[in-house]
């Protein structure tokens, strides 16, 4: 039976090392620390990023354990039919209680670089061509740009409002609008080669409004209800016959 190569014990130690460390520097400012986190979790935050190594979402926002919710995947995408991102936002509102939303992309992303690229990588090509999609809603101005670099720079930026754009379509975002103080949504692009944050300022009302009649609640139970309304003339008039 072929078996496992054993672990590097050397790395795992210093990642346990280091969580020792961490846990001393947490208790010896506040005894307390752990106790009160364990009592539950009230983020203010949910952050939707890009799984890349070099962008820690708790580190560049400068928050602490229990102040914010992270879902992370490649080139930070919200798309309709992934079932964990769906999951953590609907938990983030309806159970946390989240106030501010943020898709939070970054310069010099490698999937964003991919999706561009026009080659084949793999079993990632499915994930991407959600990327493709922005060149395609936004392709005069992308082609427009001759500089390579700032066109992928520009195309991050593009991938951040339309993911914005599309957790406003949301069934959870939806629901959440027909109630008291929804969370707020947020485009951020972070550069790594300076730390800094950008905000997109991205206008979520004009999109809400632009997309109501298509992802509305009240045109969903409008289109509901034509439906039972002609089902049920389909029943009357085999009764008829």
């Amino acid at each position: 039976m072929k078996s496992f190569p054993d672990a590097d014990a050397s790395s795992l130690d210093e990642i346990l090392s280091n969580n020792r460390k961490w846990v001393e520097e947490k208790k010896a400012a506040d005894p307390e620390f752990f106790h009160n986190l364990s009592k539950g979790q009230k983020p203010r935050y949910l952050f939707i990023g890009c799984s890349d190594s070099r962008v820690p979402a708790s580190a560049i926002t400068g928050t602490g354990p229990g102040e914010m919710f992270v879902h992370r995947n490649i080139a930070n995408l919200v798309v309709h039919s992934d079932l964990n991102l769906l999951s953590v936002l609907q938990y983030a509102v309806e159970v946390l209680g989240v106030k501010d939303i943020m898709v939070v992309g970054h310069y010099g992303c490698g999937g964003v670089a991919a999706a561009a690229s026009n080659k084949q990588f793999g079993l990632i090509d499915n994930w991407l061509t959600n990327i493709k999609d922005v060149v395609r809603l936004h392709e005069t101005e992308f082609t427009g740009i001759a500089d390579k670099d700032q066109q992928l720079r520009r195309l991050v930026e593009l991938n951040v409002i339309e993911q914005v754009r599309n957790l406003t379509k949301t069934n959870v975002i939806q629901s959440a609008l027909q109630r008291p103080n929804p969370p707020r949504l947020h485009g951020l692009v972070y550069d790594i080669n300076d730390g800094l944050l950008h905000n997109l300022n991205v206008e979520t009302s004009a999109a809400i409004n632009e997309f109501q009649h298509i992802y509305g609640i009240e045109d969903v139970k409008h289109a509901e209800q034509v439906a039972e309304q002609a089902q049920q003339g389909k029943v009357s008039q085999g009764a008829d016959l």
